[in-house]
């Protein structure tokens, strides 16, 4: 962006969702390179349908932090994806770089929604899939 650097304000109905996705779990971008003169941050929201979930994926090189604000969160980790931290309103969660995890939304009647911010950007490097019945306690809408 040229000109003289200012605040920037996203409005909640403008969050743009042209950001790097997985499945069914949706990034909206409030503060990012993308439309702001961020240079080394991304700042978002992200929701999760009832019962739905991301595949497999990793951030790249970017450390990612979250705040759930609604909602019951789970994060599958590790051999096989059988590690897994739970996440309620008010929880903050790190993922490291590099990590690869599946991001679940537990309930199968509410919304998972949190906010999310890693630098420098929206990394989002999808991994193959795998099967429902490998992530311990997960299941979908009937």
């Amino acid at each position: 962006m040229s000109g003289p650097v200012v605040p920037v304000v996203t409005r909640a109905n403008e969050l743009s969702d042209k950001t790097g996705q997985s499945g069914d779990c949706v990034r909206r971008s409030g503060v990012s390179p993308q439309h702001t003169p961020a240079t080394k941050i991304w700042f978002g929201q992200v929701s999760n349908e009832p019962g739905f979930r991301s595949p497999p994926h990793h951030h790249g090189e970017a450390e990612t932090g979250g705040y759930v604000l609604s909602g019951h969160g789970r994060i599958y980790f590790g051999e096989g994806y059988r590690d897994y931290v739970d996440m309620m309103p008010g929880d903050f969660v790190f993922v490291p770089p590099h990590m690869p995890h599946v991001e679940v939304n537990m309930s199968t009647t509410e919304e998972l929604v949190w906010l999310t911010c890693r630098t420098p950007d929206n990394i989002v490097v999808n991994l193959p899939d795998v099967p429902d019945s490998d992530l311990e306690g997960y299941r979908r809408p009937a």
